[in-house]
C-alpha cells in the first residue's frame, strides 16, 4: 500500500468525508446551546449536558448512538449488524436504555423530592389551584396536535411538554409514542432551560404594574408532622386515583419523606446531591444525543418544537390568569406573578416570579410564595401524565 492509498483511506474514514449538512446544522445548534448555558447562564446544569450530547451524536463516524441490535437505526443510519450484541452498540445508546425504560426520570424525581420543601404548599393550599391552572397548556396543546393530524397517543405525548417537566415528558412518551421521544425530550428540556427568557414576556403581557407590585404576607409555619404525613397521603391518594403515575409520584414522595422524616439524612443528602448530579449528567447527554441531524431535522420535529412552545406559553398564561382571578377574589392580596410558577420546573419558575416581582417592587419577596404553585406543578404535571396514560395507554 503506497502513501496515496493510505491518505485516501484516511480521508474516506474521516469525519470530514462523512460530514453532511444535517450534521453541520445540529453542531451549530449544540454550540448555540453551549453559548446560552455558559455565557448567558441559561440553566447550565441542563443545557451543557444536552448540548454536548447533541454535539457527540452529530460528529460523523463517532457512532455514539449506533444501535447494533436491530429495531432502530443508528445515528448515521446503520442497520442491524448480524451477530452483534447489545454491548457492541454505541456507549450512549447503551446509556439511553435508562431513558427509554424511565429509570432515569424516576431517579430524577427521587432527587427532586429530596430537594423539595412542600411547606409553602401546605401553608397556602390555594397554591394547588395555581399549579392545576398552569396545566392548561397540556390540554390546549393536545387539542391543537389532534387538529394538526397527530394520533391521540402522539398528541398526548407532545402536550405534556406544557408541564415544563422533562422527566415526566420522557416517562409518558416512552409509553405512548416512543418514536417521538427524541424531539419531545429535547423540546421539554430546552424550554425548561429557557424559562428565564420565555416566561417574563408572558407575565408582563398579562399583568398590570399594580398587580406586579403586590406584596404578600408571610406564610404560616408548617409543623414537622404535616410534612411527614403529606408525602404518604399524596402517594396513596394518587395511586388509588391513577395507578399509572405511581412510578413518578412514588419516587417523588419517597425522596421528600427521606428529607422530612429526620432519620435518613444520609440518604436524603445522597439523593439531593450525588445521585441527582450523576443522573442529570447521564439523562442530559442521552437526551441531547437523540437529536442527530438525519432523523431530527424533519417537518414533524419542527411541529413538535412549535407545539411544545405553544404548550409552555399556554401553561404560563393559565397560571398567571388564574393568579389574576385570585387577586380579584382576595382583594389584591395575591400577586398574579406567582401563578407563572405553577409550571413544574423547580425552582426555576419560582425564581423567575421572584425576579420579576423585584423589578417593580424592590422590597418584594415572592420566592417562598411562588414555591407553593411551583411544587404543586410537579404533582400536577405527573397527575396529568397519569391521566393521559390511563386514557391513551391502552391503544
Amino acid at each position: 500500500m503506497n502513501i496515496t492509498e493510505i491518505l485516501t483511506n484516511l480521508w474516506e474514514q474521516s469525519g470530514l468525508h462523512a460530514m453532511q449538512i444535517e450534521n453541520a446544522i445540529m453542531i451549530g445548534v449544540a454550540i448555540f446551546f453551549l453559548v446560552l448555558a455558559i455565557k448567558f447562564k441559561f440553566e447550565p446544569l441542563l443545557l451543557v449536558p444536552i448540548a454536548f450530547g447533541i454535539l457527540l451524536a452529530n460528529l460523523p463516524g463517532a457512532n455514539v448512538m449506533l444501535d447494533t441490535t436491530g429495531g432502530q437505526l443508528g445515528s448515521l443510519g446503520q442497520e442491524f449488524i448480524e451477530g452483534s450484541h447489545w454491548y457492541d452498540s454505541g456507549f450512549l445508546r447503551i446509556l439511553y436504555t435508562g431513558v427509554k425504560s424511565s429509570i432515569f426520570p424516576c431517579l430524577i424525581f427521587l432527587g427532586v423530592g429530596a430537594m423539595t420543601d412542600f411547606g409553602p404548599l401546605l401553608s397556602n393550599p390555594v397554591s394547588l389551584l395555581l399549579g392545576a391552572a398552569a396545566q392548561l397548556g397540556v390540554y390546549a396543546a393536545f387539542l391543537i396536535a389532534i387538529l394538526l393530524g397527530f394520533a391521540p397517543n402522539e398528541a398526548a405525548s407532545i402536550a405534556i411538554i406544557g408541564g415544563a417537566d422533562g422527566p415526566t415528558a420522557i416517562f409518558l412518551t416512552s409509553r405512548l409514542a416512543s418514536h417521538l421521544l427524541a424531539p419531545i425530550a429535547l423540546a421539554a428540556y430546552s424550554y425548561m432551560a429557557l424559562i428565564p427568557f420565555i416566561q417574563p414576556k408572558i407575565m408582563k403581557l398579562l399583568t398590570t404594574e399594580k398587580e406586579r407590585k403586590v406584596e404578600m404576607k408571610q406564610l404560616r409555619k408548617v409543623s414537622k408532622t404535616e410534612k411527614i404525613i403529606f408525602p404518604v397521603a399524596v402517594l396513596i391518594f394518587c395511586a388509588l386515583l391513577l395507578p399509572d403515575v405511581v412510578p413518578l409520584i412514588g419516587m417523588l414522595m419517597l425522596g421528600n419523606l427521606l428529607r422530612e422524616c429526620g432519620v435518613t439524612d444520609r440518604l436524603s443528602d445522597t439523593a439531593q446531591n450525588a445521585l441527582m448530579n450523576i443522573v442529570t449528567i447521564m439523562l442530559g447527554v442521552c437526551v441531547g444525543a437523540t437529536a442527530d441531524g438525519q432523523t431530527f431535522l424533519q417537518m414533524q420535529t419542527i411541529k413538535i418544537i412549535l407545539l411544545g412552545l405553544g404548550a409552555f406559553a399556554f401553561s404560563t398564561a393559565g397560571g398567571v390568569i388564574f393568579g389574576k382571578i385570585l387577586y380579584l377574589i382576595t382583594g389584591g392580596k395575591i400577586n398574579p406573578l406567582i401563578g407563572a410558577a405553577g409550571v413544574s420546573a423547580v425552582p426555576m419558575a419560582a425564581r423567575v416570579a421572584q425576579n420579576e416581582g423585584r423589578k417593580y417592587n424592590p422590597t418584594n419577596f415572592l420566592l417562598m410564595h411562588a414555591m407553593g404553585p411551583n411544587v404543586a406543578g410537579v404533582i400536577g404535571s405527573a397527575v396529568a401524565a397519569g391521566f393521559l396514560l390511563a386514557v391513551f395507554g391502552q391503544g
